[in-house]
């Protein structure tokens, strides 16, 4: 079979994006370069395969779960349904949690991604500052298995520890962040999220701030003289998460910020830094 007929057979019934991707992916190329491979002959098990990966896609599958991998602030990190599938607002967590260190901090700095799922944020952050150490915690020893995947692709001496939240760590951090879940346990959510990634990383009770009390509850320990502390949140928390910091951690600077699309989506403590 020709790319041509398989890309044909693969509009039939995917998304005409998602079926170049995947031809794309199956020969080694950018989709934008399929027109110029059209008369390719494509092999048999190839085909099998990418048709596979069709059905998997018209059964509601997300396709970063088909091909098992996910670019995410320009690395590629592996992905199954053992994790959550990184969005592209971690990305600004990320971005702006690296702002912040460049900002504040002159000397190598100890990080604990709490939560880590595949590992995104904290393999990310160790790639672009100057760390003296990176934990990446996660109380799901199966989202550890596909962190562990992802330190040995990126080359890592991050330490893996499975832990609910600080529950095992003994240690204080210059910067602590997460992405917890924060979805509330009644709250409505679109299909293809609900049927496919794990409940763990998405439900946090009925309010959805399950997380963010266990972790501010327990976090003064594990905070050094001057620290930043660094959360993903829902576009409607900012006030509760406020509330929460203002108890644990009263007298502290914060600050929330919002994504690219207006939305309430970080929230910054400043502990010890003016």
């Amino acid at each position: 079979m020709t790319v041509e007929n398989l890309l044909f057979f693969a509009k039939q019934h995917i998304h005409s994006s998602h079926a170049k991707i995947l031809i794309a992916e199956a020969l080694g190329c950018n989709p934008l370069e399929l027109l110029n491979y059209l008369d390719r002959i494509i092999p048999e098990e190839k085909v099998k395969l990418i048709k596979e990966e069709i059905s998997a896609l018209e059964n509601n599958k997300p396709i970063q779960y088909v091909l098992g991998n996910v670019n995410f602030y320009g690395n590629n990190f592996y992905i199954d349904e053992r994790v959550l599938i990184p969005r592209f607002e971690t990305e600004e967590l990320v971005e702006n949690t690296i702002s912040y260190i460049k900002q504040f901090f002159t000397n190598p700095v100890d990080i604990i991604d709490l939560g880590c799922g595949s590992g995104v944020i904290g393999l990310t952050i160790e790639k672009k500052v100057s760390t003296k150490s990176v934990d990446l915690i996660d109380i799901s020893k199966q989202a550890l298995e596909v962190t562990n995947k992802n330190c040995e692709k990126l080359q890592s001496k991050a330490n893996i520890i499975q832990s609910d939240m600080f529950e095992s760590v003994n240690k204080k951090y210059d910067v602590i962040i997460s992405n917890p879940p924060y979805i509330k346990t009644k709250e409505e959510i679109e299909s293809i999220v609900k049927e496919n990634e794990p409940h763990i990383a998405l439900y946090a009770g009925e309010d959805g701030l399950d997380c963010y009390k266990k972790i501010l509850k327990n976090i003064k320990p594990h905070m050094k003289e001057r620290c930043l502390v660094a959360f993903e949140i829902g576009m409607t928390q900012a006030n509760d998460i406020q509330k929460l910091a203002q108890d644990y951690l009263p007298n502290t600077r914060t600050e929330v910020k919002q994504d690219l699309s207006g939305k309430d989506r970080m929230f910054f403590i400043f502990f010890g830094i003016n």
